[in-house]
């Protein structure tokens, strides 16, 4: 089991933004009504602008069991962090969570 269906710590600490050709309205796979508009050629999932920062698609309990609304549908930036990496690291300790890897 991956250590990103306990943590969540990501989906709720950066600023999610992507192109716009990712919507759904748009010929990708990002639903509309979760992200909104940056700019003419950049989106924003909801929630991830506003503090404390929680993407809207995140469901569950931080640090014990998530999950992603829209995993099947979630734009490149998510699909692009890679569990254990410096930024899930930060993540982690923004949240109180130890780094992957160590007990605590």
């Amino acid at each position: 089991m991956s250590a990103c269906t306990t943590c969540g710590a990501c989906c709720a600490c950066f600023r999610v933004d992507f192109a716009v050709y990712e919507m759904e309205d748009m010929g990708g796979q990002v639903p509309t009504g979760l992200a909104v508009e940056v700019n003419g050629s950049t989106m924003r999932m909801r929630g991830t602008d506003h503090v404390p920062i929680r993407c809207a698609a995140l469901t569950g309990k931080l640090g014990e069991k998530v999950g992603c609304g829209i995993y099947e549908w979630r734009p490149s930036p998510c699909r692009e962090f890679e569990e254990g990496s410096e930024a899930c690291g930060r993540a982690r300790a923004r949240h109180h969570l130890p780094p992957l890897g160590e007990s605590g």
